[in-house]
């Protein structure tokens, strides 16, 4: 039976494929297991491409645990949804790689955690910004 922090994950995967493909681009889930994207995203004439990292709360909502690997990956190509299943609405904020990774903080000695969080005040101006993946949209008709 699956874990239900693996179905919060889950959930918030697809909905950020729909999200994308809502927008005419072509995204695909990759194997759970794969390391560091859960989402393939691009064009429709696969010209450019995104690798998409997903990282969803269902019960706190002030910061988002994305291991220590979110502060070492930098590239233009790696994004960054992390994802607020709220009761009346769903919070997303998109975030390049290369800007979130600084704002990652490592664990904290006072309380022995193994942690690595980025808090939501830190990403604020991300909310919403689905205009990162604009080099992968389709021409309005």
């Amino acid at each position: 039976m699956a874990h239900k922090g693996h179905l919060t994950g889950m959930r918030g995967v697809y909905l950020v494929a729909a999200k994308l493909s809502e927008n005419g681009i072509v995204v695909a889930p990759t194997s759970r297991s794969a390391r560091g994207a859960d989402l393939l995203a691009t064009d429709p004439d696969c010209r450019k491409a995104f690798s998409v990292q997903v990282k969803t709360n269902a019960r706190t909502f002030a910061f988002f645990l994305v291991g220590e690997h979110a502060s070492k990956v930098s590239s233009d190509s790696h994004i960054f949804v992390l994802v607020n299943l709220r009761p009346k609405a769903t919070d997303y904020f998109v975030v390049p790689s290369r800007l979130l990774a600084p704002l990652v903080k490592p664990p904290s000695n006072k309380t022995g955690s193994q942690f690595w969080a980025v808090y939501a005040r830190d990403i604020e101006r991300f909310r919403d910004r689905w205009d990162i993946f604009d080099a992968l949209r389709m021409p309005q008709q």
